[in-house]
């Protein structure tokens, strides 16, 4: 029922959560199969760059505003300049043994507000179509909501970018909108595709996530026995 005030005109619901909230901490998020961590250039570059490099014909570089990089001092060169800030909040995605494999950020922090947003993925092949990946991302999002309290999460992307809008309703996230020419990047125009989780959203999004992480989804090949996302 939509909540009205004394004059009879709809209002929003009142808030439940006291702001500002905090911003995200630099520290580890661990868990069952990867470890994510602040970005270090010195020490996560060279690696990074290997993983990348997986990635032959640089397919995955396409929808980001930097990249491909020739070189693993160009890329430690791109990772000072960058991931070393506080908004962006960059993290290296670390495999089962503690090897940099992908990259991702928190940014556009505002906590009086409650709302964040995840950008700056960049998954190298060996993360890509994991369960690994997956976990990443709820390791994100359960900082962002247990232990911050944030309202919204947002998930944003080029609105031509077919695989990063798959993942993000693959993930949960609600599709709000395309904002035309929003921004600009390697010489072109971009629409934006925004996304979102809620906190409202959050209980039951999370329910599912560790229903399809808990190891009896998988049989002994690593395969899921059940999707995060059944279609029908």
């Amino acid at each position: 029922m939509t909540r009205t005030n004394d004059l009879g005109q709809p209002i929003g619901d009142p808030l439940d959560v006291s702001l500002p909230r905090p911003r995200p901490p630099r520290s580890s998020m661990v868990g069952r199969l990867v470890t994510i961590v602040p970005t270090d250039p010195a020490a996560h570059a060279e690696a990074l760059f290997e993983a990348f490099c997986l990635d032959a014909d640089g397919r995955n570089w396409t929808y980001l505003p930097y990249g491909p990089f020739e070189s693993v001092d160009e890329l430690k060169a791109w990772m000072e300049r960058t991931c070393t800030g506080d908004d962006p909040l960059f993290h290296t995605i670390l495999d089962g043994e503690g090897q940099p494999v992908g990259l991702a950020s928190y940014l556009r922090i505002d906590p009086a507000n409650g709302a964040i947003e995840v950008g700056h993925i960049h998954l190298s092949p060996r993360l890509q179509r994991t369960a690994m990946s997956t976990e990443a991302m709820y390791l994100m999002m359960a900082r962002v909501f247990d232990e911050l309290g944030y309202r919204r999460y947002e998930w944003k992307c080029d609105a031509l970018n077919a695989p990063s809008r798959a993942a993000a309703e693959r993930l949960g996230f609600a599709f709000e909108g395309t904002f035309r020419q929003a921004t600009h990047y390697k010489g072109r125009n971009r629409d934006t595709a925004w996304f979102a989780i809620i906190d409202k959203d959050w209980p039951a999004q999370k329910a599912r996530f560790e229903r399809w992480l808990d190891p009896s989804n998988f049989d002994e090949k690593g395969r899921q026995k059940t999707p995060l996302i059944e279609k029908g």
